[in-house]
């Protein structure tokens, strides 16, 4: 995730930067790493997932998008769709290979393969920078700002290779430390021109592809609700499964299509940490979709994770509209039915728990409710606009 420090001055309408064919091949690789973070939740050990398994899943999914972010920046400011970008990102994709089969429980004999091919990344994408240079020796705030992005790679790859030999007790201190010193630094590099370098068009199509992607994997994963003899019961808890897919699905595209101005003239920091969030909080629901038919899972922690991967998702979703179009941006009309409709599904997933038969019926009613309010929101902001 990158922050642009600063810029050079650049015309008052320039051409906009379309999302390339090498920008969607290198994302699939992000499809299977999407996957494999995932399966770190499939092993349910006393009724749910343990802790260490949480947290190395959320760690894994946080490392892995903040190098999707740094690679999408870097295009974004600097991609020229030539031999030299084909050539980097075909150098990090395969090195992405190495982290995806890192991804697993038991890590310990992978430890090293996956640290070493993460610091390799942040290295590749800092070299990219640092050849970019040698354009930008006449723009100070350019060579400013591609300076403090190289330091800020570097020192996170130094820190990602000395977690290779330091744990705490297992625990994967410095990781976690790597992690935040790149989130810290890149939040550090703001300035009064920062968004002059970033095409935002561009930076909020990069991420709806990412968000698309995940979906990819969602339907992937509700695929298990078809498996097995037909009847009635299955019938339904498929169809239910895929409706609440849908609106996901939905909703996420009111907000890009009629919501989002992608025009606007703004860093995209806040935009792309709040998809950070987002991605997570579907892959949450990805797992937690899976658990509600699984009978190995307790009801307790299955219902209230579902309950707060639908939250935050919904949270992100409402966060984004602070770059809504003019018109159409967060205001008591939308969040008080918004509100009351999600502390009704709250406490009716909770009185329901054990009842799979209505508790998914209510997901679907509550996840349709919010598709509406946003769909209705949109119009009549789009009419006082």
């Amino acid at each position: 995730m990158v922050h642009i420090g600063a810029s050079v001055a650049l015309p008052a309408k320039r051409e906009e930067k379309k999302v390339e064919y090498l920008e969607l091949i290198y994302d699939l690789i992000f499809v299977y790493i999407i996957g494999r973070n995932n399966s770190l939740l499939h092993s349910v050990t006393g009724g749910f997932v343990s802790l260490q398994q949480f947290l190395a899943y959320a760690i894994g999914t946080l490392a892995v998008i903040q190098i999707w972010n740094f690679s999408t920046y870097y295009i974004n400011m600097f991609g020229r769709n030539g031999v030299r970008d084909h050539v980097f990102l075909f150098v990090n994709m395969y090195l992405l290979y190495y982290i995806g089969e890192g991804t697993r429980l038991r890590w310990e004999g992978f430890w090293t393969q996956y640290h070493v091919a993460w610091a390799l990344i942040l290295a590749n994408i800092a070299l990219q920078y640092a050849i970019e240079l040698r354009h930008h020796r006449d723009a100070p705030d350019a060579a400013r700002t591609i300076r403090r992005m190289i330091a800020t790679l570097v020192g996170e790859a130094v820190l990602v290779l000395a977690a290779t030999w330091i744990t705490a007790g297992g625990f994967p201190v410095m990781t976690l430390a790597a992690i935040l010193f790149g989130m810290a630094m890149t939040g550090l590099l703001g300035g009064e021109k920062k968004a002059s370098l970033v095409d935002f068009g561009h930076l909020s199509e990069r991420a709806m592809l990412y968000v698309v992607f995940t979906f990819g994997e969602m339907i992937i994963a509700i695929a298990s609700y078809f498996e097995g003899w037909l009847t009635l019961n299955s019938v339904y808890f498929s169809l239910m499964a895929f409706l609440i897919v849908v609106a996901l699905f939905l909703g996420y595209e009111v907000l890009y299509n009629r919501i989002i101005d992608r025009t606007r003239t703004d860093s995209g920091l806040g935009f792309m940490l709040i998809h950070i969030f987002l991605v997570f909080a579907m892959n949450n629901l990805t797992t937690a979709l899976e658990f509600m038919q699984d009978t190995a899972v307790r009801l307790w922690p299955k219902t209230l994770f579902l309950l707060g991967a639908f939250l935050l998702y919904y949270l992100c979703l409402i966060a984004l509209m602070r770059f809504a179009r003019k018109g159409l941006g967060l205001c008591r009309r939308f969040l008080v039915p918004a509100l009351a409709v999600t502390a009704a599904f709250v406490a009716g997933m909770l009185i329901l728990r054990e009842n799979m038969f209505l508790n998914i019926a209510l997901s679907v009613a509550y996840v349709y409710a919010m598709f509406a309010r946003m769909l209705v929101f949109a119009r009549r902001a789009g009419r006082d606009d």
